[in-house]
């Protein structure tokens, strides 16, 4: 059995893992029918869920919560600036074992060079480089998980121009569409994210879900909805890399500013291994 199944779990009626696929992203390949067609390796009843926008507090927990009780793992396509207001909670995401991907500095429309920022709560006007809004965000979610990270990256909107699928290519990450967007960001109850997923996967009978842990009606939703895949006979695969990203040294350097900056991390950016050692111990008395 791979060591990415969980070997025992408390819930007799969880979802599980049916199956882990390692993911070569050599020269970046796509993923998600919206989009690519190249690759279709899911059977008919299996289930990849991924999560996009956060970490935001209570929602992504709330996600984290529903699949730890089903023992089951997912992929989270954070937002880099989220990354650094909540570098603890994505480091429980990728505690948990799910795969962390990436999703902008700031969910930018990347055929495009002007947007807006939502920054701590006030709106900005921003112009950027589309390839700097992408590396920036790795290296945010990088630095925020504190260890290796997935080489997968979602477009927001999933507007995808042929040169940054290009570039991506070349940086040897894998690219994710879906093949069915569940628009639980339009859904303010549970029950009609439950309901957007079901019925496309009962059209489709497989495929990637596109879902958001940013958003509160998913978070609800999160724990009903492992108990309907479950119960509708759906498995779930869960896709891991096969090597880790490679960041680039001068966007770790950019997200470091930004980071002591505004006193994330208690704006110590060093880890605490180089801060604190134990320089002697007393011996464990006997018990």
């Amino acid at each position: 059995m791979p060591s990415d199944m969980p070997t025992s779990c408390s819930n007799p009626n969880a979802l599980g893992i049916s199956r882990v696929v390692e993911i070569d992203t050599t020269g970046g390949p796509g993923f998600g029918f919206e989009h690519f067609k190249a690759h279709d390796f899911l059977r008919e009843g299996e289930v990849v869920l991924t999560f996009d926008d956060g970490p935001w507090p209570k929602n992504t927990r709330a996600v984290l919560t529903a699949l730890a009780a089903h023992c089951t793992k997912a992929i989270f396509f954070p937002i880099g600036l989220h990354a650094t207001y909540e570098p603890g909670l994505l480091k429980e995401v990728a505690a948990a074992g799910h795969a962390v991907g990436s999703h902008t500095w700031c969910h930018q429309d990347l055929s495009k060079t002007k947007g807006h920022c939502n920054v701590n709560g006030k709106v900005q006007t921003v112009e950027y480089n589309p390839i700097d809004e992408i590396e920036k965000g790795v290296s945010a979610v990088h630095w925020a998980v504190g260890g290796p990270t997935a080489p997968y990256f979602r477009f927001p909107a999933l507007r995808q121009p042929p040169e940054l699928i290009e570039y991506l290519g070349k940086r040897n990450i894998a690219i994710f569409s879906a093949d069915m967007d569940s628009f639980d960001f339009k859904m303010r109850k549970p029950e009609q994210v439950r309901q957007s997923v079901m019925d496309k996967l009962k059209k489709h009978g497989k495929g990637i879900v596109l879902m958001h842990d940013f958003q509160h009606a998913t978070a609800e939703a999160a724990m009903d909805l492992l108990n309907d895949l479950k119960a509708g006979g759906y498995k779930v695969v869960f896709m891991k890399p096969k090597f880790a990203v490679t960041t680039i040294p001068s966007y770790d350097e950019q997200v470091l500013k930004v980071v002591s900056a505004t006193g994330g991390g208690g704006g110590d950016t060093r880890p605490t291994s180089s801060v604190v050692r134990t320089i002697s111990e007393s011996p464990t008395p006997p018990r």
